[in-house]
């Protein structure tokens, strides 16, 4: 198989990941408000929740884009000339979000935590919308000249399919996070997840169903129908499996859910990687978007040496931190390693 369609496989893997695992933080972040009073101690819980593991999720996120102007420079150039303030929001509130889990636990004020709650709101619902509307637009495809500079503006870019991306991967992590906060607590705001994923389902399912068929009916090869089919299977067998309150498959199913979900989107871009609506001979494609053999190659090796270290690190990571967090964990007890914003 040629390397460049390689490394588009990988950079869909390396997508997969951090969809999967930033996913769920991204959810437990917009459920924060909602997971107890302000300053109470349930909040500290579903911070905690995540507090080991948050910022090594990011890094899945630094490997995508190093990847992706690695292995195909002129794509994250291109992508760049016409989605940097989407790409920017959605760094400065990664930034907000991580200095607030940081500082929430600084001062003992009500008003300083309730502060910081905001911006872990803000840092991870911005991010889940704005992620749905630009891969919807890469899928889609955008305006843009023989240059390979993107013409379209960014109110080109809030359009129908990709505001119905954006409500897509929103309604789908938050989903994904309540599910998450289910299975990793206890006491309160395990309750609260419960009610939160049951009542989120009503829009993730219906919202998640209309943007893959249109995806598909638009865009799909035929051969990502199946996949269309399990993520539509899994996503409903988690709704299912929230309400029998069974929090561990409802969250592997979820899990399932959004892997097949992006395949189908990165499946439905190939052999594009960023499409021109201007005219289709000025798309970029794998071929023509990639870096030469020597580069890839070099790439390759690394990623075969690096990559199963970091897997196990992180597969410990989540071994070592995987107890379900209380009240008493985060008032009684140490608080674990990472969580310092409780």
């Amino acid at each position: 198989m040629d390397l460049a369609v390689i490394w588009f496989i990988a950079i869909s893997v390396l997508w997969i990941g951090y969809f999967v695992l930033e996913g769920f933080d991204f959810g437990v972040g917009v459920l924060l408000p909602f997971m107890g009073r302000r300053d109470s101690v349930d909040r500290r819980v579903a911070i905690n929740s995540i507090g080991p593991v948050w910022d090594a999720n990011e890094v899945w996120l630094l490997t995508a884009g190093g990847a992706m102007f690695a292995a195909f420079p002129a794509w994250y150039a291109s992508l760049f000339s016409g989605f940097y303030l989407p790409l920017f929001l959605i760094l400065v509130a990664l930034i907000l979000r991580g200095v607030a889990f940081e500082y929430r636990g600084k001062r003992d004020d009500a008003s300083w935590r309730l502060w910081w709650d905001r911006a872990i709101f803000f840092g991870s619902a911005a991010p889940a919308l704005l992620w749905g509307v630009a891969f919807a637009n890469i899928v889609q495809g955008v305006a843009m000249g023989a240059d390979h500079v993107v013409t379209a503006s960014v109110l080109d870019l809030l359009n129908p399919y990709g505001l119905l991306g954006g409500l897509t991967t929103l309604s789908l992590f938050t989903l994904h996070g309540a599910v998450f906060l289910s299975l990793k607590t206890d006491g309160p705001v395990r309750a609260r997840a419960r009610t939160a994923a049951l009542r989120t389902a009503c829009v993730a399912v219906p919202a998640a169903a209309a943007f893959l068929l249109w995806t598909q009916l638009a865009h799909g090869p035929a051969w990502t129908w199946p996949l269309v089919a399990l993520a539509a299977l899994a996503l409903t067998g988690a709704v299912a499996a929230a309400r029998l309150r069974r929090e561990g498959v409802a969250f592997a199913l979820t899990a399932v859910t959004i892997p097949a979900a992006v395949v189908v989107l990165f499946g439905s871009l190939f052999p594009n990687v960023l499409p021109s609506t201007t005219d289709p001979a000025f798309s970029l494609t794998v071929e023509n978007a990639s870096s030469a053999d020597y580069t890839l190659t070099i790439m390759t090796w690394v990623a075969v040496v690096f990559l199963p270290l970091v897997l196990l690190y992180q597969g410990w990571s989540y071994w070592v931190f995987r107890k379900r967090v209380t009240g008493a964990t985060v008032t009684g007890e140490t608080v674990a390693p990472g969580a310092s914003g409780a």
